[in-house]
């Protein structure tokens, strides 16, 4: 089979390709890092080096292909961040249409149920609106929950302010999942191109946990057992980005987000139809992860 997988060396794409590679099949990786192009060959995957922002580059990698893997990159340089979202959506729809691609595996979130109103899962719900629309095709939507790894972001708080914290209450039951149990899930999909239509899969690695007791189990792990958790304002939440050096937009988005976590819309969803897929790290494994970069930075 021969896949193309976009996200370059991320944190699920490049597991994936590995686990693709691994089986015996024909991968391409789209990246738009040339720095990332001997270690995509280095896990036996080829490297389309180009922008997702241009459609021809893309119309040319998806040639030939028997299924796509697709998600949108985090972070891309436009100032109207769901404007960028919309035009590699797009261009990713036209590529797979030109190439009548039969098999498509899109990475979403959980949020994305809302279309709108989830700041930066507003640009997957568009793509899965997009997909939706395909005919004569097969689409499985991956809706992980939030990834394990936003939690390093806490790191400079706990050293520079003394606490954990977000724009939720304590009590806020947050729900995880490990990038590698993602990988895994998509892995399985693809590995079987299974013909059943358009469908939709959770994903959650941890699902027990609230803001405190996050935090209880992180403070234990790096020698603060008293480690509080702060529930911050949105205008608390904005200024710490601002100061970080996030753009304007990117806060906004970041904030909007965290508001619908907030107010139980952008887990909703997933609290109606628990994961289909239950990963196998739980916060008790990712401790580990998380002291060693705590340690490290």
């Amino acid at each position: 089979m021969k896949y193309i997988i976009t996200g370059s060396t991320g944190h699920i794409s490049k597991p994936l390709t590995q686990q693709l590679a691994a089986a015996g099949h024909d991968v391409t990786v789209i990246t738009t890092s040339e720095t990332k192009v001997e270690e995509i060959k280095t896990i036996g995957a080829h490297a389309a080096l180009g922008s997702v922002f241009d459609r021809d580059f893309l119309t040319r990698s998806f040639s030939g292909a028997d299924a796509v893997y697709l998600m949108i990159p985090p972070f891309h340089p436009v100032s109207d961040w769901f404007s960028g979202q919309k035009e590699i959506a797009d261009n990713y729809i036209a590529a797979i249409k030109v190439n009548n691609i039969k098999h498509i595996l899109v990475l979403s979130s959980l949020g994305a149920h809302m279309r709108k109103g989830a700041g930066p899962v507003d640009g997957a719900a568009y793509l899965e609106t997009q997909v939706d629309l395909l005919t004569d095709v097969n689409v499985h939507i991956l809706r992980p929950s939030s990834f394990f790894y936003n939690l390093f972001n806490q790191i400079g708080m706990i050293k520079h302010a003394g606490f954990i914290g977000s724009s939720q209450p304590g009590d806020f039951k947050l729900i995880l999942t490990h990038t590698s149990d993602i990988a895994n899930a998509a892995a399985a999909y693809l590995l079987a191109l299974p013909s059943t239509g358009h469908t939709i899969e959770n994903i959650a690695s941890d699902d027990a946990h609230t803001w405190a007791e996050i935090t209880k189990v992180l403070g234990q792990a790096i020698g603060k057992p008293e480690l509080p958790y702060v529930e911050l304002t949105d205008e608390q939440s904005r200024a710490g980005m601002l100061q970080a050096g996030l753009s304007a937009a990117m806060v906004d988005g970041f904030v909007t987000m965290g508001k619908a976590l907030r107010d139980g819309e952008m887990q909703a969803d997933y609290w109606k139809n628990p994961a289909k897929t239950v990963g196998k790290v739980k916060l008790a494994n990712f401790v580990k992860e998380f002291v060693a970069v705590y340690n490290a930075s």
